[in-house]
């Protein structure tokens, strides 16, 4: 990889990953009393002697690239990139802006620092899977990944206006607004129709956007499989969750889909007004957020600066009793997102490249 035009060795970034208490390679060692620190036996069962990151039955990833279990490989690697910026910096790792020299393309490269617990591990091969798997226009298209020490490196598709929390410090306009909300839907839409995938994390930034005005999930990390539209493992950004997964009450086998409509609807609301719906600055604690996201009333749109339409949609996203709540296909067809066809058709009619909405 360069940085500024110069050419670190292959390893060098994963290394410099290592953090407190991790092993010379940068893997973390276990400590004495730490039950959630796995067994350093553990490592056997992953890293094999040639330093490849193996999933057995679904993947190995290289420092040259990843080969699913399907047949399906993506070579690319460290040495084919220049480093031209950094992205953003999350919970696991960094994203950096490259230069992928034998194609020209540049890219996203998502860097996530290995921790050898049984979640993190599981939360790679979900995002890898999802993304070789996800070939859809509203899920971010995936180039590679590679594995190198103690990170491992996922090469995706460069959204260049960023997630949306950039798009909205004074608001976003409605018919902005509408088709961002559109596309949303139609991506997990796919996922649950196609791949039988939940997202459990939608927030704004996990909503990219580029300045040709595509609109595209990401960051399938925790993700999980539906079983007759189930799952079952409480993860997600607690403030975006919806009142069923807060209080546990969704069931024995977990919560249903709908919960990600309860994480749409305040998204667009805070798309729409520029800020979180509950904003901790209003709040003793996290405890009296998640205590209003349950027992009290649900965020609306600003009835002064929004149709009635498009007041209507954020509230029945909005609804506490989950059941009640629509699913994919209900949203598509409430008369607010019917309206977004039509900008749709403004960008296929006229033969532009840029969405007449986009940002400049």
């Amino acid at each position: 990889m360069q940085t500024n035009g110069q050419r670190l060795p292959a390893g060098a970034a994963g290394s410099a990953m290592g953090g407190r208490g991790a092993g010379a390679n940068g893997f973390r060692r276990d400590r004495p009393g730490d039950s959630s620190a796995p067994s350093f036996l553990a490592l056997t069962d992953y890293v094999d002697p040639t330093g490849n990151l193996s999933f057995e039955g679904k993947a190995v990833i290289s420092a040259n690239g990843v080969d699913f279990s399907n047949g399906k490989s993506y070579k690319i690697s460290m040495a084919q990139l220049q480093v031209l910026g950094e992205l953003g910096r999350g919970q696991y790792g960094v994203v950096h802006k490259v230069f992928h020299e034998p194609t020209h393309v540049t890219m996203a490269l998502k860097e996530i620092r290995l921790e050898l617990s049984k979640r993190s591990l599981q939360q790679i091969i979900m995002e890898l899977d999802v993304l070789h798997k996800a070939r859809s226009p509203y899920i971010v298209d995936f180039y590679g990944a590679f594995f190198i020490e103690s990170c491992v490196y996922y090469s995706m598709e460069y959204m260049d206006f960023g997630s949306l929390d950039r798009l909205y410090p004074a608001g976003i306009p409605e018919p902005v607004l509408r088709k961002i909300t559109h596309s949303v839907v139609r991506g997990l839409q796919f996922l649950k129709d196609e791949l039988r995938i939940i997202h459990r994390d939608v927030k704004p930034t996990n909503i990219l956007v580029n300045k040709k005005g595509d609109v595209k999930l990401c960051d399938f990390g925790v993700s999980g499989e539906l079983n007759q539209s189930l799952a079952k493992t409480h993860v997600g950004c607690q403030s975006y969750m919806a009142p069923e997964r807060i209080i546990c009450t969704s069931g024995p086998d977990g919560y249903t889909i709908q919960s990600d409509v309860w994480s749409l609807g305040l998204t667009i609301v805070e798309a729409a007004s520029g800020r979180f719906p509950y904003e901790t600055a209003g709040f003793a604690n996290v405890f009296d957020q998640l205590d209003a996201i349950v027992n009290g009333d649900p965020p609306k749109l600003p009835i002064d600066k929004y149709s009635n339409s498009a007041c209507d949609f954020v509230q029945q996203c909005l609804r506490k009793e989950s059941a009640s709540r629509p699913n994919y296909q209900n949203l598509l067809d409430h008369p607010w997102l019917q309206e977004a066809e039509a900008l749709v058709g403004l960008m296929n009619g006229s033969g532009k490249t840029k969405h007449a909405w986009c940002p400049e």
